[in-house]
């Protein structure tokens, strides 16, 4: 990707290089971080792939700022931040992370995000990703999904839009990139079959030849 494109990978505040900050408890201060972060390094115009939460905060930004966003790639996301239908509800993962703390929570967590578990080969890497996130951090992220929303406003959308969705995805049903593909006004759709919330790992080759192949196309602004 990175031989076609300038590719610029985001720490959001809490997590990669960032650990030494506290993740922020909302999604649209994480979209503001991001967005300051795009102003100091000059980039007006861009296209954005978000995962996850990070699917949420790029849904805010193409929301906020519609005229920057030239095509939208939200993967294993959706628009309904309670996360219906998750492997179990985000008051349940609060709970647990409280009484067992973080790394408990954090290595069945991960474990979810792989169809094949722990015995996923790139289980070891996630769970290093995983593993300098604080507890304040983690649960922030989990208040921070649960009191957003996009359902009534994925209309408002005028990037070109891919959805992206792994057929055995844990955290987002089905009914969330449905949703997606359903409401935003130009959307596709691709479906990586036996994977879950990681296709881009699970199934690399394939994930990344859909995202250029989207990404490679005339740009229409």
């Amino acid at each position: 990707m990175s031989s076609h494109f300038e590719v610029i990978a985001m720490d959001l505040p809490g997590y990669g290089g960032e650990t030494k900050q506290t993740g922020l408890d909302n999604i649209f201060d994480f979209a503001s971080d991001i967005l300051e972060k795009l102003d100091k390094l000059g980039v007006k115009n861009f296209h954005l792939l978000g995962h996850s939460m990070g699917g949420m905060i790029a849904q805010e930004i193409a929301l906020q700022t519609p005229d920057r966003v030239n095509r939208l790639v939200l993967y294993g996301t959706g628009p309904m931040g309670d996360l219906p239908g998750r492997f179990e509800p985000l008051q349940t993962s609060m709970a647990k992370v409280r009484k067992d703390g973080t790394e408990e929570a954090k290595n069945y967590t991960v474990e979810s995000w792989f169809a094949k578990g722990a015995k996923d080969p790139d289980f070891s890497s996630g769970m290093l990703l995983a593993k300098e996130v604080s507890l304040q951090t983690f649960i922030n992220a989990l208040n921070a999904m649960a009191s957003w929303s996009a359902v009534d406003r994925l209309g408002k959308i005028q990037s070109p839009t891919l959805v992206v969705w792994g057929d055995q995805d844990r955290s987002y049903i089905w009914s969330q990139p449905y949703s997606l593909w359903q409401e935003i006004q130009e959307s596709n759709l691709a479906v990586l079959p036996g994977c879950s919330h990681n296709a881009h790992l699970e199934n690399d080759r394939l994930f990344n030849q859909i995202v250029f192949d989207y990404l490679s196309q005339d740009s229409p602004r």
